[in-house]
């Protein structure tokens, strides 16, 4: 049943600028807290953290949910190194693992092609990222305030010259008076990646952070339907990104048409839900398992130590992903549509699993902090912080670059001839029918083909680490 809605618009600002606990991995044995096993060679030191805000606990799991963003700790401690810019990050020391940390620039490169880079070098100076692009909105769904979000991305973008960011805060009152301020620096750390890379790679779209009153599933699904209604009322068409999960739980069906456009009766509105796959390893995790949404898994990037030029993408050894235990096929024989399960209306994956449960995740990015970037929260740590990852860095991103594609596609294809609605998830539909293909996947889409997360190692086609492949280019999203 859905709650009545109570929001606040805080804020809509043009941004003008061109120029606790810690899971820790042990890199030297090469084997991660979680029970993966990294597969590429790894740094003996620092480690990474997962800060209070993100770590995940097993008696959550439908109650309450953890953000998925994790640091790399230069000094060994649970705190994220500070720098005063991040032009700081070449002093970190050499590369010994063939990874370095990404800006707007190295990754734009690597993921767009724009800009136009020989060999995707980072470049930690006002580098410029992607072009302009995107339309709509780009709602990121919150848990708790953060006083500081719009000129912390100001700041953002001003010092990497990137283009103007429209932004719109939305607090949610359904069960609070106003949210209350992020508690941790991993949630606060989760606003600063949603919402400066959402705009690195759609910077015309409209960047609407919607903040719950908490972490529970009530209050993050409250503002999901928000962020749903708002876009449909103000911009038609966009995308919903949410950066949290929990573990699976044997209610969650019942909570899939929450991320669907035909949940809210949103028929003729373009509007697709994306979700973090989880930063533990091999395993689903919900909302990422639903199969309305587009799930983010993990990768790494590689690059060359004398010049730092991209090698290749592998698997992040972190990246959530693997087998639903309650998303299964549809029960009977019949044709009724039932949006808890798979199905006919959710066929995407049958060419590879058949009539099965739903497998994660189906779209990679860059999500290991040794491959990380730099944030700036006020709220979180002062100023820039160094070096971030986590499947939190996909979601958005990802959401982003689907924006930016501007195929419009969503949960609800309207039949203007009959004005009749087929439930599905168009989103998947695309990325999925390249699979089969003899040019375009390999145009636009990258297959990681090393690497495991503890399900399977990553290798051609479809894995449980970037499910279809990381994007190449906005063609096919």
């Amino acid at each position: 049943m859905k709650c009545k809605l109570s929001i606040v618009v805080v804020a809509m600002v043009a941004l003008l600028s061109f120029a606790a606990m810690a899971q820790d991995v042990d890199h030297a044995a090469g084997k991660a807290t979680n029970g993966t096993t990294p597969q590429a060679a790894t740094r003996p030191a620092p480690d990474w953290v997962v800060p209070e805000g993100s770590v995940e606990r097993p008696e959550d799991a439908g109650v309450r949910a953890h953000a998925n963003i994790v640091f790399r700790s230069l000094d060994g401690t649970e705190k994220p190194t500070h720098i005063s810019s991040p032009a700081e990050i070449p002093n970190f020391g050499p590369l010994t693992n063939n990874q370095v940390e990404q800006t707007p620039q190295s990754l734009g490169c690597i993921y767009l092609d724009s800009p136009k880079s020989t060999g995707c070098v980072p470049n930690y100076g006002k580098s410029h990222g992607p072009s302009a692009g995107g339309s709509g909105a780009i709602a990121l769904i919150e848990a708790g305030d953060d006083p500081t979000a719009a000129t912390d991305l100001k700041t953002f973008d001003t010092y990497w010259g990137l283009p103007a960011a429209t932004f719109v805060k939305i607090a949610m009152t359904n069960s609070c008076s106003y949210p209350p301020a992020c508690s941790n620096f991993g949630w606060c750390a989760e606003d600063a990646l949603d919402e400066e890379y959402a705009h690195v790679y759609a910077s015309k779209a409209t960047i609407i952070m919607v903040e719950a009153c908490s972490s529970s599933y009530t209050d993050l699904l409250a503002a999901e339907e928000a962020a749903f209604q708002y876009i449909a009322a103000n911009y038609v068409q966009g995308q919903v990104s949410n950066s949290w999960g929990s573990g699976e739980f044997s209610s969650e069906g019942s909570y899939n048409a929450d991320f669907a456009t035909w949940g809210y009766g949103l028929y003729g509105y373009a509007i697709t839900a994306f979700a973090s796959a989880g930063d533990s390893g091999c395993g689903a995790a919900y909302p990422s398992s639903n199969p309305w949404l587009v799930s983010a898994g993990g990768s790494s990037i590689y690059n060359n130590a004398s010049g730092e030029a991209f090698v290749s993408e592998g698997c992040w050894s972190g990246s959530g992903g693997g087998n639903s235990a309650y998303v299964t096929w549809a029960p009977g024989t019949g044709p009724g549509f039932n949006g808890d399960y798979m199905g006919p209306w959710t066929d995407y994956q049958y060419p590879i699993f058949g009539e099965y449960n739903r497998q994660t995740p189906d779209f990679g990015f860059n999500s290991d902090p040794d491959s990380g970037v730099a944030l700036y929260s006020l709220t979180a740590f002062g100023g820039w912080s160094c070096c971030w990852g986590g499947t939190s860095e996909a979601s958005p991103s990802l959401a982003a670059i689907v924006n930016r594609a501007e195929n419009k596609l969503s949960t609800c294809y309207f039949n203007a001839v009959n004005g009749t609605c087929y439930f599905t998830n168009a989103e998947d539909n695309l990325l999925y029918s390249q699979l089969p293909t003899q040019t375009a996947y390999s145009v636009n889409f990258y297959s990681p083909n090393s690497g495991s997360n503890g399900c399977t190692v990553a290798g051609p086609g479809w894995d449980y680490c970037t499910g279809v492949g990381t994007p190449r280019g906005i063609l096919g999203k």
